[in-house]
């Protein structure tokens, strides 16, 4: 059975100011949130990689796009003052683990610092009545098991990006139970979902972009750690999830829970090394991989899954592609861009194609 979707009638004419516009998730979202008729203000650093989503797709012919930092906040604050949004999608961050031990400050003033700003403007804008803080699967003190995570579990963070984000999930907290559990208040929770692949990633130390390069260039792509589990969903996934979370809190704020966890079903928890394998397959061609372990690494978990539950019961949300689906839509991006293609129109056709799984 096919999950809920986003309602049309909902999103037509709705001011939404998104952060992290000019990102992966963010450039989807973006997109999306146009086809369904809002008007979107995008907030967010330039492109951190080039090629990027938000270029290839033109991604700003999509909303208002405003080049900021977060951590800016009289700047950020004009932005808001500005718009005067309805609602308020927060996913501008530091994204990467690896480079969170590179430059720690910076990742917990942007997801720690940023996402407080983002808050406080929710609370000082008269306009807004919800917002959906947008953190991570790795917020959790991960403890290694093999039973999913549930919304109520504790916390945490070994290495800086996961510390960063689990305080992120406790500042959104904070604001609401000081700020927005009174009666007429804006409504606010925190979405938590796990690894994201599809179309127009090329982050660093990133295991998709990583493959689609090295198989775009005819060598082997090089895995540091095959053996590692995470819950694998394409992007559309998580992003059907927040737009169905900003109608719930919107519409029942007093009853909104304060997380959803966004993954996918037990097929999409597997091993790093079945997504290389299962993306050459899709890719084609001469594609392979080769295991270099890297014993000098940072430390990164090697077993974190989600459990859905709450979102399913509670949202009507559910996963409408199956891994394999996901990774051969991956590919198909890939050779898309590779040929030349109109990237928005591929973009466009694959969210009708989700749409209408």
């Amino acid at each position: 059975m096919s999950g809920a979707l986003p309602d049309a009638a909902f999103w037509r004419g709705r001011r939404v100011f998104l952060t992290g516009h000019t990102g992966f998730k963010g450039g989807w979202l973006t997109l999306w949130l146009r086809s369904l008729g809002a008007e979107v203000c995008g907030y967010s650093l330039a492109p951190s990689t080039e090629p990027s989503l938000f270029a290839t797709a033109r991604v700003g012919e999509a909303c208002r796009s405003i080049i900021g930092d977060i951590r800016d906040l009289p700047a950020l604050e004009r932005a808001f003052m500005d718009f005067q949004p309805d609602v308020v999608l927060h996913l501008a961050a530091q994204p990467l683990v690896r480079r969170s031990y590179q430059d720690p400050l910076e990742t917990f003033s942007t997801n720690i610092m940023g996402s407080a700003h983002v808050l406080d403007l929710v609370r000082r804008t008269p306009t807004v009545r919800g917002a959906l803080i947008v953190t991570t699967d790795k917020c959790y003190e991960n403890l290694e098991q093999a039973t999913p995570y549930r919304e109520t579990d504790r916390l945490g963070g070994r290495d800086p990006y996961s510390s960063s984000k689990a305080c992120a999930e406790l500042v959104t907290r904070s604001y609401w139970w000081s700020y927005f559990s009174a009666a007429g208040a804006p409504a606010a929770a925190s979405a938590r979902a796990g690894n994201v692949v599809g179309g127009g990633d090329w982050s660093t130390d990133r295991l998709v972009p990583d493959l689609i390069q090295a198989f775009a260039e005819g060598r082997p792509a090089i895995l540091r750690n095959p053996d590692a589990v995470r819950p694998w969903q394409h992007v559309l996934e998580p992003c059907c999830g927040y737009l169905l979370a900003v109608e719930r809190i919107c519409r029942t704020p007093a009853k909104t829970p304060p997380a959803w966890n966004f993954g996918p079903d037990e097929e999409g928890n597997v091993a790093v090394g079945e997504i290389a394998a299962g993306l050459a397959a899709a890719w084609g061609g001469d594609a392979r991989y080769e295991v270099r372990r890297d014993p000098g690494a940072v430390h990164e978990a090697t077993l974190l899954t989600l459990d859905h539950t709450l979102a399913q019961a509670d949202l009507g949300w559910r996963p409408r592609w199956p891994l394999a689906t996901t990774l051969a839509k991956t590919a198909e991006w890939y050779r898309a861009h590779q040929a030349g293609g109109d990237m928005q129109a591929v973009c466009e056709q694959q969210l009708s194609d989700y749409v209408s799984a």
